[in-house]
């Protein structure tokens, strides 16, 4: 079995997934636009051929290309795990008649709006939204959906470029910055907790799903430098709140009729008990999501996406040993990193449930936190009761500090 993998070396959980389907016996071929030697080294072991594009995003050229070259490396199937890429590579699966999802089946994961048309139809609550490419359709769908409401980009992947707004002072703050984006969604704003519902699947079956919570919410996240940003892969997925987000992201899958791979929704749950679909994509989350769903059941989701689209079956061990949690640090001031404190000390205190670190060193350029959420760098802590996972998190959200100058 020879698989095309999409930009094997970015973003950076790629070379994990590329390994993967080199653990489970497939002949890994890399499409990317950077050369093979630029590639991270995990991806480079894993590969058996590479094909360099002069860049991904001309389509026929890329289409061409690989039409080209798949006979030489006898390409059977064609994955992507990378959001930009999803429509790329359901075209390569058209041109070389291979199966998976194909451009009309992958629509609905990328079309914010036609995804919640399909669902709509299916009777799954999602905010009431309206597409809209210029301002003057801003405004009119705003006046009909009534304020407060989120505008975010139709395509988009996470909380970039997504705003909430009051009242139609923000709208008109607002508009200059997303005149950049083609077209927006302007959406019914619901109050509540951000919860994710993440699955990888195999022959229309559910193998693994996850629970995540963000805290706080990412638009928040994205609007107050000063925070932190949490997200928590839960242990206890019986809680009766969690009930109506999972039953509803069985629904989801099956209105849009996902079959086999990762997907990654998100959702909102109110204070009522009441869950609200909010977004999905035929991939993985980002943001080292897939570390904490590891570190929460000592598993490997890597691998067990490769087994789960190479193989048809899902053979990790499904188990909720801990709750785990990836908080992000982002460096007060600008240039580079001077110093970092309070790490020892939480060591100290913590050492058994900090399980992962990774912190830009001092010396190095501190990253742009609008633009990433991965920031200035991340710990991962674990721990079986979730109210010590939070209390661990928390302490390091108030007592590590990263300076910049």
């Amino acid at each position: 079995m020879s698989v095309l993998f999409f930009s094997p070396g970015f973003p950076g959980e790629m070379p994990f997934f590329t390994a993967g389907l080199a653990e489970v016996g497939a002949r890994v071929v890399g499409l990317g636009d950077q050369p093979a030697a630029a590639l991270p080294e995990r991806a480079r072991r894993a590969l058996a051929g590479y094909i360099q594009a002069p860049s991904l995003w001309d389509e026929d050229q890329v289409v061409d290309l690989v039409r080209r070259e798949a006979a030489r490396y006898d390409i059977s199937q064609v994955e992507c795990l990378w959001e930009p890429g999803m429509i790329l590579a359901a075209k390569l699966r058209e041109a070389l008649e291979l199966p998976g999802l194909t451009v009309a089946e992958t629509v609905p994961f990328r079309d914010k709006a036609v995804m919640k048309d399909v669902l709509n139809r299916a009777g799954i609550r999602t905010p009431h939204a309206f597409r809209a490419a210029t301002g003057d359709q801003c405004r009119e769908a705003a006046e009909r959906i009534g304020y407060p409401l989120i505008v975010k980009p139709i395509a988009g992947a996470g909380s970039a470029d997504t705003y909430r707004l009051e009242g139609p002072a923000d709208l008109e703050d607002v508009l200059p910055r997303i005149r950049h984006v083609p077209e927006v969604s302007v959406e019914e704003f619901i109050d509540g907790q951000e919860l994710t519902f993440d699955t990888i699947c195999h022959g229309g079956e559910i193998g693994y799903f996850n629970i995540a919570w963000y805290r706080p919410r990412p638009l928040i996240a994205r609007t107050l430098q000063w925070v932190s940003p949490q997200t928590v892969t839960l242990r206890n997925l019986d809680a009766p709140q969690l009930q109506p987000g999972i039953e509803m992201g069985v629904r989801v899958l099956k209105a849009l009729g996902y079959h086999t791979g990762f997907t990654h929704m998100e959702w909102f749950l109110k204070e009522d008990g009441e869950a609200v679909f909010g977004e999905i994509g035929a991939r993985p989350p980002g943001a080292r999501s897939t570390e904490i769903m590891n570190y929460g059941g000592d598993i490997d989701v890597f691998r067990g996406w490769a087994e789960a689209v190479c193989h048809n079956r899902f053979s990790q061990p499904v188990r909720r040993l801990y709750n785990a949690a990836v908080i992000f640090k982002r460096a007060q001031g600008e240039g580079r990193i001077q110093r970092i404190e309070g790490l020892e000390s939480l060591l100290a205190r913590f050492r058994r449930q900090i399980v992962s670190i990774d912190l830009l060193p001092p010396g190095a350029m501190r990253r742009n936190w609008k633009q990433t959420l991965l920031s200035d760098g991340w710990l991962i802590v674990r721990d079986p009761d979730l109210e010590s996972t939070l209390r661990i998190a928390d302490a390091v959200g108030t007592d590590l500090q990263m300076y910049a100058g």
